[in-house]
């Protein structure tokens, strides 16, 4: 099973954009839209906790397993 990034539904649900969460967390936007786009092969541990701690949620609502 893919791991499926979510991090769309979790930006729309919390009315932020791309933008801002890349201002917020300090990473560039072309990283973050190779996450968001699931071309991402890896994740750091401490991107991931910086995403949450911004977005205010867990790692599960931004990555799940895809029920194909």
């Amino acid at each position: 099973m893919p791991v499926r990034v979510r991090l769309d539904d979790v930006l729309r649900n919390r009315n932020m954009s791309l933008t801002e969460l890349s201002e917020r967390v300090g990473l560039t936007m072309a990283n973050l839209s190779i996450l968001k786009t699931g071309k991402a092969r890896a994740i750091r541990f401490s991107t991931l906790e910086a995403i949450c701690r911004v977005l205010d949620c867990q790692p599960g609502d931004i990555l799940d397993l895809a029920q194909d």
